[in-house]
């Protein structure tokens, strides 16, 4: 399996409003976490209507820090 890929919330929250689902995206804003692991998820999303593949994914193992002392 290859890395675990995220989404951030506040993408998947900004959509959800986009179509006016408000307090869908009230809930997902008090039960998600920040980073919203994609394939655990999946379901969820797929009930949302939102997907995984328009939206920006964070592999956090990417994430690059910053500089280093």
């Amino acid at each position: 399996m290859g890395p675990v890929m995220y989404i951030d919330k506040a993408e998947i929250v900004a959509a959800l409003q986009a179509r006016d689902l408000q307090a869908r995206a009230e809930w997902v804003e008090r039960a998600l976490p920040q980073l919203v692991d994609i394939h655990k998820n999946s379901v969820l999303l797929q009930m949302l209507g939102i997907d995984p593949t328009a939206m920006s994914s964070i592999d956090p193992q990417q994430r690059v820090a910053g500089p280093q002392d």
